[in-house]
């Protein structure tokens, strides 16, 4: 169960991405991040209810609790870089590098969690690092142009904190109900996030939202809220170093979205790229 809990975790991460592009155009990214973890926060608590495990707080552990805890600051750290990345760049070129994540996830698998390093899993290393480099324009490569690679250091950004979380989130999940340890953490993430709003000052232009905008954020937080919920589920049954790939093939529908909704397209080596990063997937799979 936990690989279907896998894919649907994909399939929901890939339609947010789309979402929340589309809701971010005209407001900032910040103010955005947290005005849809709000909607985040009320999905997870809403689950918790309906599978009834809200009286299984009182059962969690102190250090439990702070893994949870640490796992949230990551996501929103994680959360804060990507929708800046978004903001700035597009959605087929940021989602490769935040999907990166991947390889520091599995290193800091076999570092901190004792998941075997085998000679497959280093084979997919070295696909999807290669993949992501080839998704990535050659002119922005080799751009100095610090302000135009803006987007580039924020993506990456991303997905060293997406990979923080999922070890951070492998070690709290333990004796957790997933529904009630995502709604934990996500409190976490919309503290955070809101601290950020406030410290740029940017809380006054929520009023400047318009109807438009509003609705795909609130997409985009549901898309966000169901990708959550399967995801951590899976993550509670299944090797780290497994599902966090499958997570990741979010990227298919990202891309072919981005493509039929924002006539975003590919060349033929970021296509080259996207294939090693998705073969390098599912050999993990199958292997």
């Amino acid at each position: 169960m936990w690989v279907l809990f896998a894919f649907g975790s994909a399939f929901f991460a890939g339609v947010t991405s789309i979402l929340s592009k589309q809701g971010i155009k005209n407001v900032d990214s910040n103010v955005a991040t947290a005005l849809r973890t709000i909607v985040v926060l009320l999905f997870s608590w809403i689950m918790v209810f309906v599978v009834g495990s809200q009286n299984t707080i009182y059962d969690i552990s102190m250090p439990t609790f702070a893994f949870l805890i640490l796992s949230g600051i990551a996501t929103g750290a994680s959360w804060l870089c990507y929708f800046k990345a978004l903001h700035l760049g597009d959605v087929n070129k940021v989602t490769p590098i935040d999907k990166s994540s991947t390889v520091f996830t599995m290193l800091l698998a076999f570092i901190f969690l004792n998941e075997n390093l085998t000679f497959i899993k280093v084979l997919v290393m070295v696909m999807i690092g290669v993949g992501t480099f080839l998704m990535i324009e050659k002119k922005e490569i080799q751009s100095q142009d610090l302000k135009r690679n803006s987007w580039m250091i924020y993506a990456f950004g991303a997905a060293i904190f997406a990979s923080l979380t999922s070890i951070l989130g492998k070690v709290g999940f333990q004796g957790v109900e997933s529904n009630l340890g995502t709604a934990i953490r996500t409190i976490v993430v919309l503290i955070m996030a809101w601290i950020v709003v406030f410290v740029t000052k940017k809380q006054d232009t929520v009023k400047k939202l318009d109807k438009k905008s509003g609705i795909f954020l609130v997409l985009s937080g549901f898309a966000t809220g169901g990708s959550w919920l399967c995801y951590y589920r899976a993550l509670q049954e299944g090797p780290a170093s497994i599902v966090v790939p499958i997570d990741k093939l979010s990227i298919i529908i990202t891309i072919a979205f981005s493509y039929l909704f924002l006539k975003e397209k590919l060349s033929r080596k970021a296509l080259i790229g996207l294939f090693l990063i998705v073969a390098g997937t599912f050999i993990l799979l199958i292997k």
